[in-house]
């Protein structure tokens, strides 16, 4: 019987797994917004050495991974398990990262999700005591992303306002059973949601809805008050996706205004970095989540938050089909003790 079931749609963790460390890379436009001081390492150039920003993304992600590790006076022998994924084909930054790593490697793919999605599993995985030490980590490069999704850099296409900018970062965490520190105690798996919007430009209004399900089905199945939360952090809505997220749970009876953000609006100065309607890509909610929100964890500013990373699960293949774009959005619940 699946008895650490909350309602529907909600697992309570039992065995307390417990992120032991984080660790956070980000690129040089990141490293220039309001976050810049959360963050382990900020790069120089986008290249980060490398002869190709594919590599250099697989590069970022498995420099916080190994952060994370040291951080945690841990070796990489000590781990049981990695989660990674990314947005690009074949998850190429991860999987290549696995490779240099040697870790027995379960490769991920939630979009934009994939931070949250993994650090769900990783907890499960922990609390079912099918492990002792697990690494987790996403991360997303503007230019990786550019190239696949949209256009080359060099046609200079403008974007509208709806857009939003890819982050340049990684982010990884280490999770291990009853140890000090912050604490998943819930997990929300998300629904695939598709309103039916087609424009790769409006990526707010796509992954709202599946992000108001996924706050809603945790409420409705812990029935927690909203205002208990420090903190509840979406992965990358930007302004446009907060603020409809915002409102639609209003008119279902939940109020998170008080308590609520979102990464892709935390993470660069949108008055003065042009990145229109905020950032997003799946380093969004790493970056913002293993530099800022959880050195509040650990300082104690933030005892409850609860992070809700959203993915738009489309390709270069559906948008070409003219199909919509289905959206999804898991959420993990991190307490101090």
């Amino acid at each position: 019987m699946a008895n650490k079931r909350v309602g529907k749609r909600t697992v309570r963790l039992q065995n307390n797994p417990t992120i032991i460390s984080a660790a956070s890379v980000v690129g040089p436009k990141e490293g220039q917004g309001p976050l810049k001081d959360y963050f382990n390492l900020v790069l120089q150039d986008d290249l980060y050495g490398e002869k190709s920003w594919e590599l250099a993304e697989s590069k970022m992600v498995q420099t916080a991974m190994q952060m994370a590790v040291k951080k945690a006076d841990k070796k990489l022998e000590d781990v049981n398990y990695l989660l990674g994924g990314d947005l690009i084909n074949q998850i190429l930054p991860a999987s290549f990262a696995a490779r240099e790593l040697g870790v027995p490697f379960f490769g991920i793919y939630g979009a934009c999700s994939t931070m949250a999605e993994g650090m769900c599993l990783s907890a499960m995985l922990i609390d079912g005591g099918f492990a002792d030490l697990i690494l987790s980590g996403t991360s997303s490069h503007y230019c990786t992303a550019e190239r696949q999704f949209r256009f080359p850099l060099e046609l200079g296409n403008q974007k509208p306002m709806t857009a939003q900018w890819t982050v340049t970062g990684a982010g990884s965490v280490l999770i291990a059973p009853n140890e000090k520190g912050p604490k998943v105690r819930y997990v929300t798996v998300g629904k695939v949601i598709d309103k039916g919007i087609d424009d790769g430009n409006n990526m707010g209004a796509a992954m709202a809805p599946a992000a108001i399900d996924t706050i809603y089905s945790y409420f409705n199945d812990t029935k927690d008050d909203p205002n208990s939360f420090d903190i509840i952090a979406t992965g990358d809505l930007g302004l446009l996706g907060k603020q409809i997220t915002e409102d639609l749970l209003k008119e279902k009876g939940i109020d998170i205004s008080n308590v609520y953000t979102d990464c892709g609006i935390e993470i660069f100065d949108l008055e003065e970095q042009d990145v229109h309607c905020g950032g997003s890509g799946c380093g969004c909610s790493a970056t913002v989540f293993a530099g800022y929100i959880y050195q509040k964890l650990l300082n104690k500013e933030f005892n409850k938050v609860m992070l809700v990373s959203t993915g738009a699960l489309l390709s270069p293949t559906s948008t070409l089909q003219k199909q919509t774009i289905p959206c999804v959005a898991h959420a993990v619940v991190i307490e101090n003790d």
